[in-house]
Order: C-alpha cells, then sequence, then structure tokens
C-alpha cells in the first residue's frame, strides 16, 4: 500500500511534527510505501524532519501547489494521511488524489481560534458547539486577538475546515474528549491509541541535581504557567522543603513568568525556578528523567496532552487540571493527581502535593506512570492505523 503523509512544514515544531517524524518510519518497517507532502520548510533554524532515504518528497515551498499535488498525485498514493496541513485549499485538493484520512491533533473546524477556550474574565475551557454565535462572543470573552477583521477570516477559514473534514474518508484521533467534540460537529471519527516513543536521554543534558517539578511546553496563557508559579509558595510551605522548579520551553508568556517567579522566589528562598528554554527531544528527555514531578498546568481543554506520556516514559508521574483529553492518560491516584477545574492555584498545589508527599505513594504512581506509558506505543498504533488504510481503500 502507497502511503502519502501530508504536513504543513518539514521541519520539527511540536507535537505534531514530532507525531509526522516517528510513524513515517514506522510505516516503512511495517513494509507500506511513504512519501511526504508538505506546505513549507520552516522555521529555519528547527531540525528537518528525518526521511527514509530515497523517500519520495512533494514540497509546496519548493514546488508550488499545483506541480506539488501534480507530482503527488502521479506517485498514486492509495491513501493521503494528512497531519494538520495550514492551507484548506491544499487540503480540498488531496481529498481528490486518494482517500483522505485525517488525524485531528487540535480543534480544527471546531473553534474560531482554534483553542477552545475564554480568556476573559478568566481562562475557562469552552464547551460550546462551534458557529455563527461565537462571532458575539470572541471579542468579549477573549477567545482570540482583538481584530474583528481577523475574527471573521479565521472563522471563514475554520468552516472550510470543518467541511474538509467531512469530506475525509476518515478521521481519527487521540482522545475520547476529541472524538466526542468532532462527533457534536457532525463529524465521524474514531480514536486510535497515540504512540509515545522513548526517546534517547544525552547524559550531556542530564541535571546535577534532581528537578522537583518540571514545566515543559509552550509558553502561552492558556499553559497555565502563571497558575503553577503561585501553587509552588503553596506546594512549598506544604511539603515544608526546598523546591527546584525547572520551565522547559519558550512563547511570548516567558518573560511575564519569568518576572513573576522572581517575585515569588524574591518572598521565599526555599523556591528555585529556572527558565531553561527550549530543548530538542534529546534534552527535553534527560530534563524528565531527573525530574520527580511534571506538572501540565494547562487551563485550556489539551486534545490531549502527550507530554505527559512522554514524561511517564521515565516513571514520572503527572499533576494537571482535569481538561479536555488529559483524564485520557492521567488516572487520578494511579499515575498522578488530577486537579478539578475551574483550574485555581490552590487545586493545582492540591494535586501537586498529594504527588509528592508520601514516598511510598510516590513510588506507586512512578510505578503507574510507566505501566500507563506502555499503553501508548509505535508497536500498538500502527496496525490500528494500518487497519483504518484498508478499511478506506476497500471501501
Amino acid at each position: 500500500m502507497r502511503v502519502a503523509v501530508a504536513s504543513w512544514t518539514s521541519r520539527y515544531v511540536g507535537g505534531i511534527e514530532s507525531y509526522v517524524g516517528a510513524v513515517m518510519p514506522a510505516m516503512c518497517q511495517a513494509g507500506l510505501e511513504v512519501s511526504f507532502f508538505h506546505e513549507a520548510d520552516e522555521p529555519a533554524e528547527r531540525a528537518k524532519i528525518d526521511l527514509a532515504d530515497g523517500m519520495p518528497v512533494f514540497s509546496v515551498a519548493a514546488s508550488g501547489l499545483d506541480l506539488a499535488v501534480k507530482q503527488l498525485s502521479q506517485w498514486k498514493p492509495d491513501v493521503v494521511y494528512v497531519q494538520g496541513l495550514h492551507d484548506v485549499n491544499a487540503a480540498n485538493r488531496l481529498v481528490e488524489i486518494a482517500p483522505s484520512v485525517t488525524f485531528v491533533h487540535t480543534y480544527a473546524g471546531t473553534c474560531i481560534s482554534g483553542t477552545k477556550t475564554y480568556t476573559s474574565p478568566q481562562p475557562v475551557a469552552c464547551s460550546r458547539q462551534f458557529g455563527r454565535a461565537c462571532l458575539a462572543l470572541y471579542l468579549p470573552r477573549g477567545c482570540g486577538g482583538s481584530n474583528p477583521v481577523t475574527m471573521m477570516r479565521l472563522y471563514r477559514t475554520q468552516k472550510r475546515r470543518q467541511q474538509n473534514l467531512t469530506r475525509q474518508a476518515a478521521v481519527i484521533t487521540h482522545s475520547e474528549h476529541m472524538k466526542n467534540e468532532l462527533v457534536r460537529h457532525g463529524i465521524a471519527a474514531s480514536v486510535v491509541s497515540y504512540p509515545v516513543s522513548l526517546t534517547r536521554v544525552d547524559e550531556r543534558y542530564l541535571a546535577h541535581e534532581p528537578i522537583d517539578i518540571l514545566f515543559a511546553g509552550r509558553m502561552e496563557n492558556v499553559k497555565g504557567g502563571a497558575l503553577l508559579l503561585n501553587a509552588l509558595p503553596l506546594v512549598c510551605r506544604a511539603l515544608d522543603r526546598p523546591l527546584r522548579v525547572e520551565f522547559a520551553g519558550d512563547g511570548p508568556e516567558r518573560e511575564q513568568w519569568d518576572g513573576l517567579s522572581k517575585t515569588i522566589q524574591a518572598k521565599d528562598s526555599k523556591i528555585s525556578v529556572e527558565f531553561s528554554g527550549w530543548a530538542g527531544e534529546a534534552r527535553l528527555s534527560a530534563k524528565m528523567r531527573a525530574s520527580r514531578l511534571l506538572v501540565v498546568p494547562s487551563v485550556w481543554p489539551e486534545p490531549f496532552g502527550s507530554v505527559g506520556m512522554a514524561a511517564a516514559r521515565y516513571g514520572v508521574p503527572a499533576a494537571a487540571f482535569a481538561v479536555g483529553g488529559i483524564p485520557q492518560w492521567l488516572r487520578d491516584g494511579v499515575n498522578g493527581h488530577l486537579a478539578a477545574a475551574p483550574p485555581t492555584a490552590e487545586g493545582l498545589a492540591d494535586a501537586i502535593v498529594k504527588c509528592l508527599r508520601d514516598p511510598s505513594h510516590y513510588q506507586d504512581l512512578s510505578r503507574g506512570a510507566r505501566e500507563m506509558a506502555a499503553r501508548f506505543t509505535m508497536e500498538r498504533h500502527i496496525p490500528e492505523v494500518i487497519g483504518v488504510f484498508e478499511r478506506v481503500v476497500h471501501d
């Protein structure tokens, strides 16, 4: 079977691109012929996605959309496997080439801004069904930016994404939460197990001292970094010991979070916070292995939150809010603890303390993390995805 994997960029940027980089060689090992279609080759400072020698590549950035689509069509794929294309025109063109299967990683076609979160008067997950009524809420509830022209452009784009998803031969996703979100928007979807591969740890990056709490991700408002920082004094008092905390990542909120951390550290010398910047997979894996607890303080409904399973491979439990797809992998008292929504610093602190206070319970959580991570493997994922491919080809 010939499968064309289509993604927006040829470089590692986030979770979608990490998935693309891992799933293509796994498909080749399973006996599929694989090609790669991509729209962009950016950002330039990020590493290119690893491709097998001789793999056919069809690049919109290099050839333009018309030629890239023509070349892909001439390759004659049996299935096009779509991952987060930015250009709806490109997605619609690919539907015409072969049965198209889309893996929905985000809120494509179900939210104007894609965040599924109100930020005003405070960040809280949105449970509305996407439609024209969202236009009346977008500006006053802080769903995105403040430009009404941009709002209308995004609305029209998301409506087109929704229409494109209804044209797919199959739609798959990684959590029951996302499946339900798609189904209530008229998009038939099914859940497949999500793969989280074990990344080689580069010993050069291992911390000299254990990291008590690790945040790993993009630093933006909906990721809840300020809530975590405000929870630290509560955690420190409850545990009655020093805390070493590291924020790995980058984004628009980094400067503000760093300033808040300095204020908190000035008031409590037992709290040490480091902002270490963006980390590649090998470096981030080293940080995870050196950590006692991963905290995922997202206030938006994470579609899945794969960072939790990435840390769990090393026996690192997690504390997070019970939003979106996170309860798919974080079982309260099994591999970490959940804080109830709506999100508060007090609730998050309580979940963190439950994870760290009792050494015996912590060991149980660590063991539970490894056992949970063992369910999210490429060995389980590939047969499920190939089963979807075979179904759409033979329907």
